[in-house]
């Protein structure tokens, strides 16, 4: 082939300089994203040199903060922040390409060796001789986790294109996939690539292929070992005219090329496709870093000596260029590093590695991976035997198809995931916190979020910061960070106080439970307990009580003012507890899991100020889920969320039941749902794209609404959204009427819930006419029929009567007259049978027709919004009316009336205004205003209300369905 000749430029004396037995320094190059910027760095210099390529004549400019030799270099896909790696211990951040110095990000107790930056930006990971790779959060600098496994330094590592993976390999020639949504080690393949042992003038290197499909590691043979991303199975091998082992490689941004660097001297060019090699250079010393233009055939390279240079036109024009068809794939975040860009970027990043993977509880997560795989520990090198014929080895199974497999089928993939790792019993579900992360080496984390507000920790030489925010600043108080000396690990949070404990610490293995009060009346009022020997695990408070459960399966509970008031036992140990006004839920283990790795949970309603325990029961979890969050709604209903999306609330139907009201597998696939609190439409969230699980603190997190809905078969009227607002219209009107009962059982006042209830079945007959309509169209007419027995109010039966008229049904006309006949008749005969007890005690009236004659006249009669004929003897429904505002206090069957117009208990009118509108008297609205008055008495003007106070007649709410519309 022709030899070409690329002329390389000193950019590190020092390099040349460094003894290292000879054999020179390891030299860093990369490409900015836009290659307007090439930097180069050598490890026996302590400077970052940053160089314009249209320029390589002008000097350089020069980054010098560490006190060593730089030997690892990472910039961010957007190219905003570049970071180094030293011998000096230290990882540091600057802005790109201004070179301005940012933080020391983090340290190591020996050099660094490797750095490299996910796809997103959010992540950078940071290995050398310390054994352990780093995951560091580049939104607010923590420590995600500590990766560890490898026996030697670490000198290589690259995150795959879909996030998923990191590989790493070390000085031994070990390599390692690691699965990032845990954290544990997939596959470990030993000995595959060289021992480059106390030589460091070269690395051992792995890298991605851009669409993430294959892993290239430098082979025993001075080749190029392909490993299948999934199983990591070797695939094939590029062997070429290397003389010596390869100690480089890079891609081309489109993958169809490979460049590489060897021991020998010599760089090759292979086509990956042909498995070849298609073009070499041989230089006058080691390459020991290479990397390919983003944007243009070219190759930059610099070898141990510290001199770089751009090789041009690496690919023959005759074939592909390497910048095409290059892969798009998504990024997590592709606005890439906020640590610098906060201004500029939106809150699109709502979670972090921090927060991968720590809230398993045991549970065989499902792994990310596409493939049914077994575990591969390679310990050697390839087969000696025929290896120059070694082919590519066919797939079983396309990894779409995999992927269908691995979403349609979890039973086979828990079992996939068995056959791979030594299936470990069962556990039991830790204890949580509901709207605290995970703890972790983060330095920032919430201790609680919900409703309400928010409490965050904020770690600081030692000790940490507590800030506690509310939501809606205007109501809650401000309260001043305090400093938190205990190391507190979880917070309950009201509009009163919040509550914060700590697991055993010190010597005397204490736990600390602290409440501090956000108003009172006197000075010190916070106040702290100590529990030697004994852990507290969840804490909750309520109205003017404390709540904390311990490692010995007792329930304490406090008043506000810090009297230790009860001690419970409780059946089994805790998972999670949450407080509402008077309610405590605690949520606790049954029995060990089940082989199938189902938790056995158990819930607790207690009723602190009545020392009652109001609910028991079993708590539903999706098979192989856990629990994620638990707490109550806004109105009080208990509610919880497993790992599985699947959002479930309490209702006393059926006894006590727990309804599906979200589910996260209907929403977007690519996000997972963190759960903060629900209203009785709405879940609210904080959107985490996958795989993330929790939200960061920095940004600040965004709340999401979520509409509540049943996972509902598909209809075959194509009607599940109507199907289901049905359904949570139902559910409202049940909730709304027990808690009428509950208040009228008090003695309080229920006209607000009156009229919400009123409200509701308004909406609710609304939904069942379209129903019925839809029926109508798809020729269901017997759940039509169904259908009208439901609605509530007389005209809207007579709107359903119309509506099938009108689509030219008169057998489906015929029988809703039917039923509405069926209602007038009842409704009368319970008017009848009607004792309305006189207001001061004496004997009751029997309110008969006659009665109800004495409000009106004879020929006509007032009704809210319409006049309706009393010689029709037809039952079609009249046209609807609007009503007016002002006529939203009067009832079905009440006669509107003006202000200077009321109507006393005994049936006598008082002269008012003549101009009110006149009608005709609905047969099925007479019988209705005995029962009714209460509400007209409450409808109209506070001085009429003082002149009837004394003859106020109490109402009884109608027991039949078609008069559940007085109900307001």
């Amino acid at each position: 082939m022709k030899v070409r000749s690329v002329k390389l430029r000193e950019a590190h004396k020092a390099a040349a300089a460094s003894s290292n037995n000879g054999r020179g320094s390891f030299c860093s190059v990369l490409w900015d994203q836009q290659a307007l910027h090439l930097v180069t760095a050598s490890s026996s210099d302590p400077s970052i040199s940053i160089h314009d390529p249209l320029l390589p004549s002008s000097a350089p400019k020069i980054l010098r903060h560490h006190r060593d030799g730089v030997t690892a270099l990472a910039i961010s896909p957007n190219s905003t922040c570049l970071a180094s790696g030293s011998v000096d211990h230290s990882v540091k951040l600057y802005k790109f390409p201004g070179g301005e110095f940012e933080t020391n990000i983090t340290r190591f107790t020996l050099p660094i060796r490797a750095l490299a930056f996910n796809r997103s930006g959010s992540m950078l990971a940071a290995a050398g001789d310390d054994e352990g790779i780093k995951l560091i959060n580049t939104i607010d600098g923590s420590i995600s986790r500590v990766l560890k496994g490898h026996r030697g330094p670490v000198t290589g590592l690259a995150f795959d294109p879909n996030s998923e993976y990191l590989a790493s390999i070390d000085s031994s020639g070990t390599v390692i996939y690691w699965e990032l949504h845990s954290g544990r080690t997939l596959h470990t393949l030993k000995g595959i690539a060289p021992d480059t042992g106390s030589d460091l003038s070269v690395m051992n290197v792995v890298s991605w292929s851009p669409d993430g499909e294959t892993l290239a590691v430098p082979g025993l043979r001075n080749d190029v070992v392909m490993y299948d991303r999934d199983t990591a199975e070797k695939l094939f091998l590029l062997r070429g005219d290397h003389m010596q082992p390869i100690c480089f490689l890079s891609w081309s941004p489109n993958g169809k090329y490979l460049a590489t660097s060897g021991l020998d001297r010599q760089v090759l060019i292979w086509d990956v496709d042909r498995k070849q090699d298609i073009d070499r250079h041989k230089f006058d010393d080691k390459i020991s870093c290479i990397v390919w233009k983003p944007i243009g055939n070219a190759l930059a390279v610099i070898d141990v000596m510290g001199k770089y240079g751009v090789w041009e036109s690496v690919v023959p024009s005759s074939m592909k260029s390497p910048t095409e068809d290059v892969p798009n794939l998504q990024s997590k975040n592709s606005n890439g590093l906020l640590l610098f860009d906060e201004e500029e970027q939106g809150l699109s990043v709502s979670g972090s590695l921090s927060d991968l993977g720590e809230d398993s509880h045991g549970e065989s997560e499902p792994s990310t991976r596409k493939r049914l795989r077994k575990q591969s520990a390679y310990e050697g090198s390839l087969d000696e035997d025929g290896c120059d014929e070694w082919s590519l080895p066919p797939k079983v199974e396309s990894r779409k198809k995999v992927n269908h497999i691995h979403k349609e089928s979890l039973n086979n993939r828990n079992e996939g995931l068995r056959r791979i790792t030594t299936s470990a019993s069962p556990k039991m579900q830790e204890a949580f916190q509901p709207g605290a992360t995970p703890v972790k080496d983060a330095k920032r984390r919430f201790l609680c979020y919900n409703m309400v507000g928010s409490i965050t920790t904020i770690e600081h030489d030692g000790y940490s910061h507590i800030e506690i925010d509310f939501h809606d600043t205007g109501r809650g108080p401000r309260v001043p960070s305090m400093t938190d000396h205990f190391g507190f690990t979880m917070a309950a949070l009201n509009e009163n106080g919040s509550v914060f404990a700590n697991p055993c610490k010190g010597e005397k293995n204490m736990s600390t439970l602290m409440y501090c009060p956000f108003s009172t009346w006197a000075n010190n009022s916070e106040w702290s307990m100590r529990l030697e020997g004994e852990e507290v695990k969840v804490v909750a408070l309520g109205t003017a009580w404390v709540a904390a459960i311990t490692s010995f399966n007792f329930l304490r509970i406090f008043t506000e003012g810090g009297l230790q008031k009860h001690v419970l036992s409780l059946d089994g140990p805790v998972v999670t507890a949450s407080g509402f006004k008077d309610e405590l839920a605690v949520v606790s283990h049954v029995s060990d899991c089940l082989p199938s790795n189902d938790q056995m949970l158990e819930f607790r309603v207690f009723n602190i100020a009545n020392g009652t325990q109001p609910l028991r029961g079993r708590l539903p979890l999706t098979p192989g889920s856990h629990l994620t969050w638990f707490g109550f709604s806004e109105e009080g209903q208990l509610s919880s969320y497993d790992s599985k999306g699947m959002l479930r609330v309490f209702t006393s139907q059926y006894g006590g039941s727990w309804l599906p009201l979200f589910s996260a597998s209907k929403e977007k696939s690519d996000e997972n749902y963190w759960v903060v609190g629900l209203s009785a439409s709405k879940l609210f969230c904080i959107v985490c794209k996958s795989p993330y699980l929790f939200p960061q603190v920095m940004p600040k997190p965004v709340l999401t609404l979520m509409n509540l809905s049943f996972p509902l078969a598909s209809s075959d009227l194509a009607a599940e959204a109507l199907e289901n607002e049905f359904i949570l219209n139902n559910m409202h009107l049940l909730q709304i009427q027990k808690r009428i009962e509950e208040m009228a059982g008090a003695g309080l006042e229920t006209i607000s819930l009156d009229d919400e209830a009123f409200t509701m079945e308004a909406a609710q007959d609304r939904c069942i006419l379209r129903l019925i309509a839809s029926c109508c169209n798809g020729d269901k007419l017997v759940r039509a029929t169904e259908l009208v027995k439901l609605l509530s109010m007389e005209k809207s039966v007579k709107g359903a009567i119309k509506l099938v008229t009108a689509l030219k049904l008169p057998y489906l006309a015929e029988r809703f007259n039917s039923e509405l006949e069926k209602r007038l008749l009842d409704e009368n005969q319970g008017t009848k049978q009607t004792i309305l007890p006189n207001s001061r005690g004496n004997a009751p009236i029997m309110a008969d027709v006659a009665l109800s004659k004495t409000f009106t006249s004879p020929e006509t009669k007032e009704i809210s919004g319409t006049v309706i004929p009393l010689a029709s003897p037809k039952l079609t429904a009249p046209l609807f009316t609007k009503k007016n505002k002002s006529q939203e206090g009067t009832k079905f069957g009440i006669k509107k009336t003006e202000q200077n117009q009321t109507l006393v208990p005994d049936g006598r009118k008082e002269d008012g205004d003549k101009n009110c509108r006149e009608g005709e008297e609905d047969r099925g609205n007479v019988s209705g205003t005995i029962k009714s008055s209460i509400a007209f008495m409450k409808s109209s003007d506070k001085q009429e209300v003082k002149r009837v106070e004394e003859n106020q007649v109490q109402s009884h709410r109608p027991s039949n369905p078609f008069l559940k519309s007085s109900i307001r």
